[in-house]
């Protein structure tokens, strides 16, 4: 007869990919690649043309009618964003982050590694007319691509490490999620956001009646998702927020893997690693290159996205994680060494998803701005990974 299986150690999307040998953040390479090979193909017409093909019905005025890459975008990232509040919520409760000590070492890291991009950035594009809005593009790091890129260097990484990068991260989105919807919502439907607020309310009611079957919240999220379209917010954050409304207990009596979010992120977690972020990764990295100059890499935009992934995540996350240790807030991550810790930090700087989806959202309409971003990620995300590698690949092991 097998013993019984001891409670509680959940396996979370996270750590899945920490063992899957980045499986899906590979993927997510492919797909960008793919997208910007054909932009310079013979094929960039019929790419593009799939991109603005509409499908179904117009959903708000404001929007128009809806196009493949708008379900994209405003729709299957909105299941990415619900996937990543589920991750926030469980990581909270009893994950890395439970507690304020484990808190202490990512927080700051996280913080300034949001901050001192923006601060580059803003500093780069100092007096170009229209520019400001992009701050939030480097600000931003890619779980996907980091954490695929550091489970390929395999023992070259420590477990310390990996669970530093896997914090500062879910911190980093927690800040992104939050920018996006204070700084990137520009009118608002106070009629549609008394619905949201109104769904939420009832939300909660399941919540506090112990509702455990998954169908109603599902519900409930679906139509958050679409009043909240219309109320101007932009529509992934109902995903967050009815993650954080899906409850993490299973009843009296019953084992914590049979919760509504665990069940949910079960779920969810293969079709987002090998269907929704490609998608988005096709639908987004495509930009040609085939009128590319020095002068357009240097132009002001891409530049001071460049420079702020590459730079100021390296500054802001390796200052923060030293700040801390420095200072008594925090250990320093066991059996890692500072350059093997510098090279996570640059690590960071990979922005790819959340970068190319901040700055759909800070150049709405202005399709020139968008390309020039796209442009600034892909340099400043390929120069962070490939020294990142090259650093951990070569860095001695701690001595400690």
């Amino acid at each position: 007869m097998n013993a019984p299986l001891s409670p509680v150690r959940q396996r979370s999307l996270l750590q899945r990919l920490l063992t899957s040998e980045a499986a899906g953040g590979v993927l997510l390479m492919l797909t960008a690649a793919l997208a910007i090979v054909i932009a310079n193909s013979p094929w960039a017409e019929a790419y593009q043309h799939l991109m603005h093909l509409q499908v179904g019905p117009t959903l708000t005025d404001k929007l128009g009618p809806m196009t493949v890459h708008m379900w994209i975008n405003d729709g299957l990232m909105a299941i990415f964003f619900l996937l990543v509040g589920l991750e926030i919520k469980r990581e909270l409760v009893d994950g890395r982050l439970a507690s304020w000590e484990q808190r202490r070492l990512p927080a700051l890291p996280a913080l300034m590694g949001m901050a001192v991009p923006a601060l580059i950035y803003l500093a780069v594009s100092c007096g170009e007319p229209g520019l400001a809005g992009g701050w939030a593009i480097p600000a931003a790091t890619d779980i996907a691509f980091a954490v695929g890129a550091l489970a390929l260097l395999g023992r070259h990484a420590p477990l310390s490490l990996k669970v530093m990068l896997v914090s500062v991260a879910i911190i980093d989105d927690m800040g992104a999620v939050a920018i996006i919807a204070v700084f990137y919502t520009s009118s608002i439907n106070l009629l549609a956001l008394a619905g949201a607020a109104g769904i939420v309310a009832l939300l909660l009611a399941f919540n506090r009646l112990r509702v455990v079957a998954l169908w109603p919240y599902l519900l409930g999220v679906a139509a958050l998702w679409y009043v909240t379209l219309l109320s101007g917010v932009h529509a992934t954050i109902a995903g967050v927020v009815g993650a954080l409304l899906i409850p993490y207990s299973a009843g009296a009596g019953k084992p914590r893997e049979a919760s509504p979010l665990l069940k949910l992120e079960h779920g969810l977690a293969p079709w987002v690693a090998f269907l929704i972020v490609p998608a988005f990764g096709f639908a987004n990295a495509g930009v040609s290159f085939g009128n590319l100059g020095w002068s357009d890499i240097v132009a002001p935009l891409p530049l001071a996205i460049a420079l702020g992934l590459l730079l100021g995540k390296q500054l802001g996350v390796f200052g923060g994680v030293l700040l801390a240790v420095k200072t008594g807030l925090a250990s320093k991550p066991r059996g890692a060494s500072w350059l093997q810790i510098y090279g996570v930090a640059m690590l960071c700087g990979i922005g790819f998803t959340m970068s190319l989806f901040i700055g759909e959202l800070a150049f709405p309409g202005q399709p020139e701005k968008i390309d020039a971003a796209k442009i600034g990620i892909l340099l400043g995300s390929i120069l962070s990974a490939v020294i990142a590698c090259l650093i951990l690949r070569f860095a001695p092991k701690a001595s400690d």
